[in-house]
Parts: structure tokens; C-alpha cells; sequence
């Protein structure tokens, strides 16, 4: 792990390529599984406040399970409070299919559609980086899911670390500066990882 700024960062974010290729997965991520997104609380009061504004983005079956459980968030069998899902369905109640078939967030097109003035949960705008909360820091962890098979041979393909993938929502998270120092860190990284010492390589003096 490495330290930075109050992180601990899996070297796995310099390590592993990522790049989304919606076109080959249709954002399978916002219908696949047995929960919804991992939500803080503060965003699952603004998702509140706002629903009618992202309402209109969401399909009807998700409207529909809004009124159901009575809730624009919940608490999972694990305890999270999360986004709710389309029970029979599966998907988030905030998904919605584009005119490709590729499955988009209801919340994140209101926002870039200046509705609302928050993004989709910062647990789906980091992915496939998961955060989990120590007692001093944050630790951020590269989470492996077959899904995302195509946007690891895309990222191969482009040589995109995932860190670098996630500069947006990373930034938005912890700070331009806090990015821009990671920048370095990855630099130095690099080189100590060609480093013949770091292959267990000794020079002759």
C-alpha cells in the first residue's frame, strides 16, 4: 500500500488497466447484482430532496419501486445504506437505457443536464476503485468484476492505469491537488519498479 495524504492506495490503481467500454458492456453494472450502489449519507439525503428532479430520467418499472419501498434509498441485507433496485429486474431504480441499449444513470443525466448540482454516487464514479473507511485513513482498493472484462482489454489496449481512468472523479473526491501529487508519486513509482534493485537486481560497485 501506498500512503498519501490521509489514503492508502492499492498499487493495484498503477498496476491494472481501465478504460469503460459502455459499447461492448451496456453498463451492465447498474443492472448486474444483488444490491444497489453504496451510498453516503449526505448523497442519499440529496437523491431526497432532489427526486423530483431525477425522476424524469428514471424509467417507469423504477418510479414504480421508488413508490413501492417507499424510500429513494435503503439499507441492505449487509447493513449499506444503498440505492434501491427493480426487485424482478435487478437494476437500479435510477438506471435508465439509452437509445443504444446502453443502461445510464438517471441521477448523473440530470446533473450534466444542470437539474441537479450533485453526480451519481461517488461509489459508481470511482468504480472500480472501492474506498473503505479505516480509523485514520481511506483505503483505496482496484475491485475485480468480470463485467468489466471489456474495459480491462480496452484500458491493455490504451495503457490506461486505472487511477488515471478515475482523474475526474478522483479529483472530485480528494482534490485537484491531491491528484496532482498522486501524478508524482506514480512517476516514482515507475521508476522504482525498473529499477534493477527493485527485481531483486544488485550492481557491482
Amino acid at each position: 500500500m501506498i500512503e498519501h495524504r490521509g489514503t492508502l492506495l492499492s498499487e493495484e490503481l498503477f498496476e491494472k488497466r481501465f478504460v469503460c467500454n459502455l459499447d461492448a458492456c451496456k453498463g451492465a453494472c447498474c443492472e448486474v447484482g444483488d444490491s444497489g450502489a453504496p451510498l453516503e449519507p449526505d448523497e442519499a439525503k440529496l437523491i431526497e430532496k432532489h427526486y423530483a428532479a431525477i425522476e424524469p430520467y428514471m424509467t417507469q418499472r423504477g418510479k414504480k419501486a421508488v413508490k413501492d419501498q417507499g424510500a429513494t434509498s435503503v439499507v441492505d441485507i449487509d447493513g449499506e445504506l444503498v440505492t434501491p433496485i427493480v426487485q424482478e429486474y435487478a437494476e437500479c431504480v435510477y438506471a435508465k437505457k439509452d437509445g443504444k441499449g446502453i443502461w445510464m444513470c438517471g441521477i448523473e443525466q440530470a446533473f450534466n443536464d444542470g437539474k441537479i448540482a450533485f453526480n451519481k454516487p461517488k461509489s459508481c464514479h470511482l468504480y472500480p476503485i472501492r474506498i473503505s473507511k479505516l480509523k485514520y485513513h481511506d483505503a483505496l482498493n482496484y475491485h475485480q468484476w468480470d463485467i468489466c472484462s471489456p474495459a480491462c482489454e480496452l484500458g491493455a489496449k490504451l495503457g490506461v492505469p486505472v487511477f488515471r481512468f478515475l482523474k475526474g472523479s478522483l479529483t472530485r473526491v480528494y482534490g485537484a491537488d491531491w491528484y496532482d501529487e498522486l501524478e508524482v508519486i506514480y512517476e516514482e513509482w515507475l521508476k522504482q519498479q525498473s529499477s534493477p534493485q527493485s527485481h531483486g537486481e544488485h550492481r557491482e560497485m
